[in-house]
């Protein structure tokens, strides 16, 4: 664990800050109060306390969203975010100790249903001076993600529930097609912060839905999402970035395999549609990007 992260961790049982174990390497955190949280050799720490209500993405999925991310496909979404994020960052300088007058420090950038952490390693190389923090409910996300950047750590946590964070600690919090928490978003981001959030349109991998049986996205969603959020954060800007992928069968097995569809879909009667696609497959790949401040 990044030694930066720590004073921004708390316990997720009493609330108390964590500091890491007397140990050589250190292989837990542990509060004031006693309660100790497992850092795994990959380098996550497990910061659930009992059963999570759900595993998250599997093995399959995880190594699947890996191969496709690391092709470069979706590249242009993680640079529109971490431009997003480098131009928030900038507006936060605290004064100095009086002795060279205003001093950059290290702002924490959280991403929220991280994955394997690709989209947090681009923020992070985007805005030098801050650290990430990775959270998921998934371990095998995780193992990947706490590895993603030098700067950057990784949690098991529900996003659903409280958050191991202080209060007003995060000043960019990242969240890319995952589960949104408005109150606790609130809660951990800094008066100052800013709150990003990705989603996809309508038009995201339209030329498939059809043709492979996959999920749609709901047409409503962007005033779902507007209506999780509109109690917590305002709206501060939005843009939509679309590109054309041009993919094999084998690349397309992937990218239904790593989404939500790889819940719903059977395999056989899958690769018997992708098998009739033309090669290359041209998909339309679009998101939304909307930028929230807290109300």
């Amino acid at each position: 664990m990044h030694p930066d992260l720590l004073p921004h961790l708390r316990c997720p049982v009493c609330g108390q800050p964590l500091r890491q174990a007397d140990a050589t390497p250190p292989r837990a955190l542990r509060c004031p109060a006693g309660h100790s949280f497992d850092i795994a050799r990959q380098g996550y720490v497990n910061l659930l306390t009992g059963r999570a209500p759900h595993g998250g993405d599997t093995a399959e999925m995880i190594a699947a969203r890996e191969e496709f991310l690391a092709a470069g496909h979706y590249d242009p979404f993680s640079a529109a975010l971490a431009t997003a994020a480098a131009r928030a960052v900038p507006r936060r300088v605290r004064s100095g100790d009086g002795v060279g007058g205003p001093v950059a420090y290290p702002d924490l950038v959280v991403d929220a249903g991280a994955g394997t952490g690709r989209h947090l390693a681009a923020v992070l190389d985007a805005v030098p001076t801050a650290v990430g923090l990775a959270l998921d409910v998934s371990k095998p996300a995780l193992r990947r993600a706490a590895r993603a950047h030098p700067r950057a750590g990784a949690a098991v946590c529900d996003t659903w529930g409280r958050l191991p964070l202080a209060d007003a600690t995060v000043a960019v919090l990242v969240n890319v097609f995952a589960p949104r928490n408005g109150p606790e978003f609130r809660r951990v981001l800094r008066p100052d912060g800013d709150l990003l959030v990705v989603t996809p349109t309508a038009e995201h991998l339209v030329e498939l839905v059809d043709r492979l049986g996959l999920l749609r996205v709901d047409p409503t969603k962007d005033a779902r999402v507007a209506g999780s959020l509109a109690k917590h954060f305002e709206p501060a800007g939005q843009s939509t970035h679309r590109h054309r992928l041009q993919l094999t069968r084998k690349e397309v097995r992937t990218l239904v395999g790593m989404g939500p569809s790889a819940w719903h879909t059977d395999p056989a009667r899958l690769t018997a549609r992708i098998a009739t696609l033309p090669e290359p497959v041209t998909v339309t790949a679009a998101v939304r990007l909307t930028h929230y401040r807290p109300t």
